[in-house]
């Protein structure tokens, strides 16, 4: 399994963890669905720019 789809197993569970803490502490469904797809982006935005390979520069 490549690095990026560990990486993005690790945020799932830890959104996954946050949302559960969110709904017993009472907060509304809309809020959780709402903070649970910001963190899924952010998640993803971090992992591909945490493994992705670094473009190899010119030889001018």
């Amino acid at each position: 399994m490549s690095s990026l789809g560990v990486y993005l197993i690790g945020f799932m569970i830890l959104t996954g963890g946050i949302a559960m803490a969110m709904h017993l502490a009472g907060v509304p469904a809309a809020w959780i669905g709402a903070t649970g797809v910001i963190l899924l982006g952010l998640g993803v935005l971090m992992g591909v720019s945490k493994t992705r390979r670094r473009d190899a520069s010119p030889m001018e």
